[in-house]
């Protein structure tokens, strides 16, 4: 991956601001509602797009409609490793450690069972016509985890996260670094489908990454 050139495409102010707004949704967007966020014309911000989507950050996608054309919607690449900027993750991890933890000290556990009532609400509702999966690889890569997502089966899915945007933080304090995101995963997965179980957990180096989750779906449902 070349990352200079994604930290290129992220110099340019309209560009980080799209992928800044993505981040924060979690979810694919459309060009205009990119537009009406950002207050830009939607021909100017399609420009951005494309060019993000050849430098790496962004994929496009079509979604198709109940009646008329399909339309585009843009997510962050799960391959997307940013230079120019940290991934979303990093930032709200202090953030989720502060409610995890205030009130007192707390074990491994106690950071869990918080970490996944923070996942609870991290989901778009609007977002529920989506396939489970997806959405919870858009979420995952949105939070700049490089997500791989492999069906084992018509149940078993495992989603393998290639980069750890905590990793500066889980050399001090992996147990509970990993408890919290451990939990906040089981609280998305919640979220987004309570159908969906969070079956495993498997940490690894944070430099090296490659963590597991593992999931297991209800068998009538279409694999990602």
């Amino acid at each position: 991956m070349d990352v200079s050139r994604e930290t290129n495409a992220l110099s340019q102010p309209t560009r980080a601001a799209i992928f800044d707004r993505l981040c924060e949704l979690r979810r694919p967007a459309t060009t205009d509602e990119l537009a009406d966020d950002l207050n830009r014309h939607p021909n100017g911000i399609r420009q951005h797009l494309e060019h993000m989507r050849d430098t790496g950050l962004l994929v496009r996608e079509q979604e198709r409609q109940g009646r008329g054309r399909p339309r585009y919607v843009w997510s962050v690449d799960p391959d997307a490793l940013p230079g120019g900027t940290r991934p979303t993750a990093y930032l709200e991890l202090s953030k989720w450690l502060a409610q995890a933890v205030d009130g007192g000290p707390v074990d491994p556990e106690e950071i869990e069972e918080r970490g996944h009532e923070i996942g609870l609400r991290l989901v778009d509702p609007d977002d529920a016509g989506a396939d489970s999966m997806d959405r919870f690889r858009d979420a995952l890569a949105a939070m700049g985890f490089q997500p791989s997502v492999q069906n084992e089966d018509d149940v078993n899915v495992t989603v393998c996260l290639r980069n750890c945007p905590y990793r500066d933080v889980v050399r001090e304090r992996q147990a509970l670094v990993c408890a919290l995101h451990r939990g906040v995963s089981s609280g998305l997965l919640e979220s987004i489908d309570p159908d969906i179980e969070m079956t495993d957990f498997e940490p690894h180096d944070p430099d090296e990454a490659g963590c597991l989750i593992k999931v297991s779906r209800p068998r009538d449902q279409k694999p990602a």
